[in-house]
């Protein structure tokens, strides 16, 4: 009678041991998957800095598509595992038509529509309550010439609306990426070959 008492109770623990397990494995995927959320802004804000032999010029587009993947504990962002940004590179205006027009010729817009950036490795690092720094490195393209490239910016995580805003900025030459820089008035203004990029976006979770 004991023997059997102590079979069964041996059995019934180790069924209790493989059903914790069992709950143990079925949650960790989902606390994953629920720890990192993908983030997407249809209206991120991209400026195009630079010099010339007259002024300095600007060429901003709001019409920038980011989409992120970011790890999120409870209001701070902790990690990022996906991001891409594409701009159409005729949505960069400034004031000045001709500067437009000479620009999208040196980006070769005919051919290569868009200006784009793919996460290859990056990092998050806390610089205070909500707020982080996110450093990526990925393979920036314009006008069809692909390099890697960091770039940084930093970002807050929005409690409210559990949204994230982010804003950085990089320098580079243009002839980095065989963009010969633009002329005007029939090349009597010549553009400088190193400009800024700023960037900044609100990205709601989807």
């Amino acid at each position: 009678m004991n023997t059997v008492k102590i079979t069964t109770m041996k059995a019934t623990m180790k069924l209790a041991t493989l059903g914790a397990v069992a709950l143990l494995i079925a949650a960790a995927p989902f606390g994953l998957l629920k720890a990192q959320t993908t983030y997407q802004s249809n209206a991120t804000q991209t400026t195009i800095k630079g010099t010339s032999t007259l002024h300095d010029w600007d060429m901003t587009s709001t019409k920038g598509q980011t989409k992120a993947t970011f790890k999120v504990e409870g209001d701070q962002v902790t990690g990022i595992t996906a991001l891409t940004f594409a701009v159409l590179a005729e949505s960069l205006k400034s004031d000045r038509s001709g500067l437009d027009k000479n620009a999208y010729k040196a980006l070769n817009t005919d051919k290569h529509k868009n200006i784009g950036f793919t996460l290859t490795s990056g990092t998050v690092t806390s610089t205070g309550k909500n707020t982080f720094q996110v450093k990526a490195t990925g393979n920036l393209t314009i006008a069809g010439t692909a390099k890697q490239t960091t770039i940084t910016a930093n970002g807050q995580f929005n409690p409210a609306d559990k949204s994230i805003s982010i804003k950085g900025a990089t320098t580079f030459n243009m002839t980095g990426y065989n963009v010969k820089p633009p002329t005007v008035m029939m090349g009597t203004i010549k553009t400088g070959d190193e400009i800024t990029v700023d960037y900044s976006a609100k990205l709601a979770a989807q």
